[in-house]
């Protein structure tokens, strides 16, 4: 296979998959050697085994971090920080991009950004929807609702359920949270901890309401 013929495949994917490229009579040792190649002679960047990214200045557009993420550990969403400040529910000074799963958690430090990955429970893996990024219309990842993301940063931080560190969050936009489907997700969790910190949530976002139509 010619370097092309790799772009041809490839063609928008930002990211992409060995898999991908071993449709129809392909040697699989063939290939390997051919992407260690192509990684030694920094047409590719290797963001971890079996998963790849075009170097530039051959790509047609840079990678968006979170279509990175959604690439590089499946099943996954991005979530936590990372969906809050894509949501603006908190500054967007996020250093790393905070992703949900069901596989093994970690944490990937590549060429494109540093990507954190925390394990949930099957049955949490809801709450998620395909939102397109900014850099054009076909730019899509799978990013937490932001309901869906403050319930994800309880479940995995000791005492987040509690008022005191619910507000350290500072949460901007709270007017913005669905209350009804943040007690539909929580009671869906069944977890007393969730329902207890979305009663906080709902109950802190009435109170900026308020403070909002008084001034």
């Amino acid at each position: 296979m010619r370097f092309t013929e790799l772009l041809d495949i490839v063609g928008d994917q930002p990211v992409f998959t060995s898999a991908l490229l071993r449709a129809g009579d392909v040697d699989p040792v063939d290939l390997a050697s051919q992407l260690s190649r192509w990684v030694a002679s920094d047409k590719l960047l290797r963001l971890r085994r079996g998963v790849y990214a075009v170097a530039a200045p051959y790509r047609r557009h840079d990678p968006h971090p979170f279509e990175v993420a959604n690439a590089l550990v499946r099943p996954s969403y991005v979530s936590l920080e990372s969906a809050l400040a894509f949501h603006g529910l908190i500054p967007e000074a996020v250093f790393a991009t905070s992703s949900v799963t069901t596989a093994r958690p970690g944490t990937f430090e590549t060429s494109l950004g540093r990507f954190d990955f925390r394990h949930i429970a099957p049955p949490l893996l809801f709450g998620f929807a395909e939102e397109r990024l900014a850099g054009g219309p076909n730019r899509t990842a799978l990013v937490a609702r932001p309901e869906k993301a403050l319930l994800d940063l309880v479940y995995l931080r000791p005492g987040a359920d509690r008022a005191a560190f619910l507000s350290e969050l500072r949460l901007d936009r709270l007017e913005g949270i669905d209350a009804e489907r943040l007690k539909d997700y929580a009671e869906r969790t069944g977890k007393p901890k969730l329902i207890r910190a979305a009663r906080a949530i709902t109950e802190m976002a009435a109170g900026a309401s308020s403070e909002w139509v008084e001034l």
